[in-house]
């Protein structure tokens, strides 16, 4: 759904370019515009409706941050920006938006099994608004360990996230049928880790061995009250329903879970609400949260936790 949902979107923004060049071109007609060739003036107003468009996309992804910063949490001097690396952290995470959204979503990676396959098979969750596209260079690092893996796709994309856990055990339960293996590792990015503990609290962690959450708002961020859905509600500071998933949990089942974040996080804030107490909690700087999936360091890291993982007892 999410897949379709994008192409009409993208095919809306294709639309939004032809009518804003054409505007440019009946309203904005420069002295030097006369000497182009019919084909080179189309090009121009396309490519200024095109800049157009980006500048916008720009400015969403500049208030995201914006809006981050003032509910965020302290950030530790040790992870202190200067300008270079304020301005690295806006392009690398608008760069990696800009790919997720119009690339990466279209292309759902499915089930991946590896021949000669090595550790753990790995099952990997979206987070809101997104598919299993958004794991498409986490794939490409998973295919080179020769770790078979299975990106789901949550569906529908506004249910409630306790409504995912049954799609998750299945999931889980194909993984572990089509690999041999007894146990998996989940890998879940945002809301995706906590769906994989939603699916714990449900089903046990009798076929889990590690649990590995990416920029997880585990006790809620302040921008979710921006987001539709029953999932969104959820995600929110407080929520009634993270503090029930909080007090169902034992402090064992914790320590099955790695959590990665980065303290400038744009769309988790307080930043620190990805801090899980009793679980692992590996901390980054200058990434936002979409380029998680995909900034070198986070890769490197997710894959570390993965090849450490070994099968719990209860396997």
């Amino acid at each position: 759904m999410i897949k379709r949902l994008l192409i009409l979107l993208l095919a809306a923004q294709a639309a939004l370019i032809g009518l804003l060049a054409a505007a440019l071109y009946h309203g904005w007609r420069p002295a030097w515009q006369a000497e182009l060739s019919a084909p080179a003036t189309a090009v121009f107003y396309l490519a200024c409706g095109l800049a157009v468009m980006v500048l916008l996309r720009l400015l969403i992804s500049a208030n995201n941050f914006y809006l981050s910063a003032r509910a965020g949490s302290v950030t530790p001097p040790a992870h202190a920006l200067n300008l270079f690396s304020a301005a690295s952290l806006f392009c690398h995470e608008f760069h990696a938006s800009m790919l997720t959204s119009s690339y990466y979503m279209l292309r759902p990676i499915g089930l991946r099994l590896q021949p000669d396959a090595q550790g753990l098979p790995v099952l990997l969750i979206h987070g809101y608004a997104c598919n299993s596209g958004y794991w498409l260079p986490m794939s490409k690092w998973l295919a080179r360990a020769r770790i078979s893996h299975y990106g789901i796709d949550l569906e529908p994309p506004g249910a409630a996230i306790d409504e995912f856990a049954p799609q998750v055990h299945a999931a889980v339960e194909r993984l572990c049928r089509e690999t041999g293996s007894a146990q998996v590792i989940i890998v879940g990015h945002s809301m995706g880790g906590l769906v994989a503990r939603a699916y714990l609290r449900r089903y046990g962690a009798a076929h889990v061995a590690r649990v590995i959450t990416l920029g997880t708002p585990h006790y809620g961020t302040a921008l979710a009250h921006f987001g539709p859905g029953s999932n969104a509600a959820q995600m929110r500071r407080d929520s009634d329903w993270l503090n029930a998933l909080a007090a169902s949990e034992a402090n064992t089942q914790r320590t099955l879970i790695s959590s990665i974040y980065s303290v400038h996080d744009n769309i988790v804030a307080p930043q620190d609400s990805s801090a899980l107490p009793g679980a692992r909690n590996l901390v980054f700087g200058a990434i936002g949260h979409v380029a998680l999936g995909r900034h070198p360091a986070i890769l490197r890291c997710t894959l570390q936790e993965i090849v450490a993982a070994v099968p719990s007892a209860s396997a």
